[in-house]
């Protein structure tokens, strides 16, 4: 795996996509590799440079298993599956030309249990998010590790550096913050909930994000359940592509949307240049209006 960042090619308008992504049982994992191509290859029909899956989606994977996996077992299974996981998504980046947001799975790493996300850009480069808020959920029923402090970088991409928040990361100011001062003018968020409740927290809280950062929010997010995975069991989701609430931008802060509870695909195009104009000559601006010399994030102390 592979962290290098990909040459820089001056961009403004950026067209992201994000997946609503129906759970199912599948008699094999390469049902789910198979419906991800589609939403993938959907995505870059449309033109987008982005595509976002959401979190855990990939544990379908192990709905293909002749019994429900748990504990050490289930961590050493989707881990098995890791190499053909990474080998898909750059294999799928390359052929259609198209940044990746991987979704998530579980998986282990040096004695660590982690939710992981894969980002597979279109120059073939490789790079590995982990979250690092687990919910109280993730802790008690999988024993979930954080990430490290590398999960916190941005990422370095062909349309500028971007943020990767895994579901519950995005209910913490601080961090987005971070990323938005490492230059992140767009977040990508996949997210997991099993509730309408769950949803709107993680929902309201990126659209607070955008606006007191001034960026760009996309989410996907994961519908339907799988009966025979552990703890995967209902789920609910309305994706969308989140903008700061001023003149430019979708009267709502909602620039795309895809229907609750439906499996879909929703595009907006974003232009950067209308966060830089915000930033400068917004009726707020949150971004350069912060009172540094009351208070700052020290990172890492």
């Amino acid at each position: 795996m592979t962290d290098s960042p990909p040459p820089m090619v001056p961009r403004d308008v950026v067209r992201l996509a994000v997946a609503q992504y129906q759970l199912r049982r599948v008699a094999s994992p390469a049902e789910t590799f198979a419906r991800t191509a589609y939403f993938v290859a959907a995505a870059a029909d449309r033109g987008a440079d982005f595509v976002v899956l959401p979190e855990l989606y990939l544990m379908e994977l192990l709905s293909a298993e002749p019994e429900t996996l748990r504990g050490e077992a289930m961590y050493v299974r989707m881990t098995a599956h890791e190499p053909t996981i990474v080998a898909t998504f750059r294999d799928l980046a390359l052929r259609y030309r198209i940044n990746i947001v991987a979704g998530s799975y579980l998986v282990l790493d040096k004695g660590r249990r982690l939710n992981r996300c894969i980002v597979a850009l279109r120059d073939g480069s490789i790079h590995v998010r982990d979250k690092i808020h687990p919910t109280p959920n993730e802790r008690e029923a999988w024993q979930v590790d954080g990430g490290d402090n590398a999960s916190t970088r941005t990422i370095e991409t062909d349309c500028g550096p971007v943020g990767v928040l895994i579901c519950y990361d995005s209910e913490f100011p601080e961090l987005v913050r971070h990323q938005a001062d490492q230059g992140a003018l767009i977040l990508l968020v996949p997210y997991c909930t099993d509730s309408r409740a769950g949803h709107l927290r993680v929902r309201f809280c990126c659209q607070a994000r955008a606006i007191e950062n001034q960026v760009y929010v996309a989410t996907a997010g994961v519908t339907g359940l799988l009966d025979n995975v552990d703890n995967m069991d209902v789920h609910y989701a309305e994706s969308a592509i989140l903008t700061p609430c001023d003149t430019p931008f979708a009267r709502d802060g909602i620039a795309a949307l895809v229907d609750a509870q439906t499996e879909g695909l929703a595009l907006a195009d974003v232009r950067l240049s209308d966060l830089h104009t915000a930033r400068t000559n917004g009726a707020v601006r949150n971004f350069h209006d912060r009172r540094r010399d009351l208070y700052r994030v020290a990172w890492g102390a």
